[in-house]
């Protein structure tokens, strides 16, 4: 049994629910939020202690696992700090606001001999599953083409919260903060990127960081994907639409679990479709969303990995954004991989904003 203790009571609602899930896998010991009331409302009376300090959970013998669910800017502090204490550690997105952060928390991982797992749960649920069903086998071949939509509604309750919209506070917009789910799941069936161009466009609302992205992506084995990105859709909705050499396959436009929607897997010679067909019937039901997520993360550290995100995925997707935001300050095609000492390898805040962040 892994002993958790989960640091905001926010998302990290969500994320009780995703452990709730796997009872057998999973024990969580703490709920730790400023505010208690919050907190006693989430855990419900499950029991569950909660308490306003992360002190509590960094102490307590029976905590395996810090799953980190508080605003940006604060992830790395927190991270560094469970790691030293000997803790492995769930890490929500973005997983830093650095590639040089990346590497500080590389190395921490490194010297506590811990594991530690940035929060992409969209890869898990019915379409992933079948997706990977069909690759592994051998229905769908070489990546080609992919477009991407990540249309959601943000307005001005959403940005009450002071740290929204933010460069110091988020440390990104939509690009960093929205469309990297739909990122991730791109890079992790079409590979590593090689080139990226992009524009970005605060269109929506009053805001430092954008709100708009128009992205082209390069990857190293030849494919092309696009990215569109707003937050001033009519309502929520991500849609991934990913052509292979030998198949498409379609999301639906469930925003927050794209993997759970009603995906469409279309054969390019239709003689094949009954192959295909004959794949997804034999398909058992996987847990989706936070559940696979978090029972992806026991099987690896219970000595069965492969399913996991790791540090490394969290890396890409801050190379990524990196990227981005590069291209489209520079309005040039940003090519990847970054080496250290890359334009914004540091920081990719602006200049009047990174030094408010020093000084502070």
């Amino acid at each position: 049994m892994i002993g958790v203790a989960i640091i905001g009571a926010g998302i990290g609602r969500e994320h009780l629910a995703g452990y709730r899930a796997v009872p057998d896998r999973f024990a969580v010991r703490w709920l730790i939020d400023l505010d208690r009331v919050r907190a006693s409302d989430v855990v419900g009376d499950s029991g569950t202690p909660v308490g306003d300090k992360i002190e509590a959970a960094l102490e307590d013998p029976e905590v395996d696992l810090i799953d980190i669910c508080l605003p940006p800017h604060l992830h790395v502090p927190m991270a560094l700090r469970a790691l030293e204490a000997g803790k492995h550690v769930v890490l929500e997105k973005p997983v830093a606001p650095s590639l040089a952060d990346c590497d500080v928390l590389a190395a921490a991982e490194g010297a506590a001999d811990r594991r530690l797992f940035p929060v992409f749960q969209y890869r898990y649920g019915r379409g992933t599953a079948a997706l990977d069903a069909l690759i592994a086998a051998g229905l769908v071949g070489r990546p080609q083409v992919a477009a991407l939509e990540t249309h959601w509604n943000r307005g001005a309750d959403y940005y009450a919260n002071a740290w929204r919209g933010t460069w110091a506070g988020e440390r990104g917009g939509a690009v960093l903060g929205h469309a990297i789910h739909n990122h991730d799941l791109l890079c992790r069936y079409f590979g590593a990127p090689a080139g990226v161009s992009a524009q970005v466009a605060t269109r929506i609302n009053p805001i430092e960081t954008e709100d708009c992205a128009a992205i082209a992506i390069r990857f190293e084995g030849g494919a092309l994907a696009t990215s569109s990105v707003t937050l001033g859709a009519a309502s929520d909705t991500s849609r991934l639409r990913l052509v292979f050499e030998h198949l498409t396959a379609t999301s639906g436009d469930l925003p927050y679990a794209p993997a759970e929607g009603a995906w469409a897997f279309t054969a390019r010679d239709p003689a094949r479709q009954p192959e295909v067909d004959a794949v997804l019937a034999a398909l058992p039901r996987p847990k989706a969303g936070f559940a696979g997520y978090v029972e992806a993360i026991a099987d690896s550290l219970e000595g069965a990995p492969g399913r996991e995100v790791t540090l490394e995925d969290g890396r890409r997707s801050i190379e990524l954004v990196t990227a981005i935001y590069g291209a489209a300050r520079s309005g040039k095609e940003v090519a990847l991989p970054l080496a250290i000492g890359a334009d914004f390898y540091q920081s990719w805040l602006p200049e009047t904003t990174l030094e408010d962040v020093v000084g502070a």
